[in-house]
């Protein structure tokens, strides 16, 4: 049976995460309803990476199985588009290898955390107002020092499903894009919350609220109570998925 990916891009505003979820609505959830709409048989799809509830992502993915002959329904993308709702895009509909699986075959992603520290209603929805000074050389010393790491227990929330901790970082650094001060990361896979407890806890450092030793020492000593995962979830963005 064809196997075919869905690249997607959405903001993450008014849902409560990416995959299913019981009494909440989520992307997943609305871009099946529109596939069972359109082709007029249920779908059950497949995510490449998880975002929690208020989390954008400019390029994420599913799959799914399905003997649907994509190349006869003529503008079905467009008619996709139509039924989903304005804050959630399907890109594109493709065909892969029928082994190929949209989470267990990307080699990497990249998530970028926003925040603006001047008022600005442009940005309200889509960064995170912290209108305190920040020392941003601290903050980039505590960005390379991630580097060196591979286990990251300290930055993940508890209840999660995952076997192991380690994450191998390809990136982790802090860059001013136009009117905002952004951490970008990349790395093979994430945590649950990791993100937002980095940039919680490497904010205190910016602060001098804490050291660079003793945040190097929440990395080593595995204890995620010690980290800060208190920053907003509409600042973080998951910006692609790689393969």
């Amino acid at each position: 049976m064809p196997r075919y990916f869905i690249e997607v891009s959405y903001k993450g505003t008014n849902y409560s995460g990416f995959q299913v979820q019981k009494n909440a609505n989520s992307i997943q959830a609305e871009i099946e309803n529109a596939l069972a709409i359109f082709f007029k048989q249920p779908f059950s799809l497949t995510g490449s990476s998880r975002t929690d509830a208020g989390v954008h992502a400019l390029q994420n993915y599913f799959h799914f199985d399905s003997d649907i002959v994509l190349e006869e329904k003529k503008g079905f993308v467009y008619n996709l588009n139509c039924i989903l709702p304005l804050d959630i895009v399907i890109k594109r509909i493709f065909e892969v290898n029928e082994n190929a699986h949209c989470r267990f075959d990307a080699v990497s992603r990249k998530y970028k955390y926003y925040i603006f520290r001047n008022k600005n209603p442009f940005l309200q929805d889509r960064a995170f107002y912290y209108p305190y000074p920040l020392d941003i050389d601290k903050l980039n010393d505590a960005a390379k020092l991630l580097i060196n790491y591979k286990d990251f227990t300290s930055f993940s929330k508890r209840n999660t499903q995952v076997k192991d901790f380690i994450c191998d970082l390809k990136k982790s650094e802090w860059i001013e894009e136009e009117e905002t001060l952004v951490y970008s990361v990349e790395a093979n896979r994430f945590l649950r919350g990791m993100v937002k407890g980095l940039v919680g806890t490497m904010l205190r450092v910016g602060t001098d609220k804490m050291t660079l030793n003793e945040f190097e020492d929440i990395i080593k000593n595995r204890d995620c109570t010690k980290a800060d995962f208190s920053v907003d979830s509409k600042g973080l963005f998951l910006v692609s998925v790689n393969y």
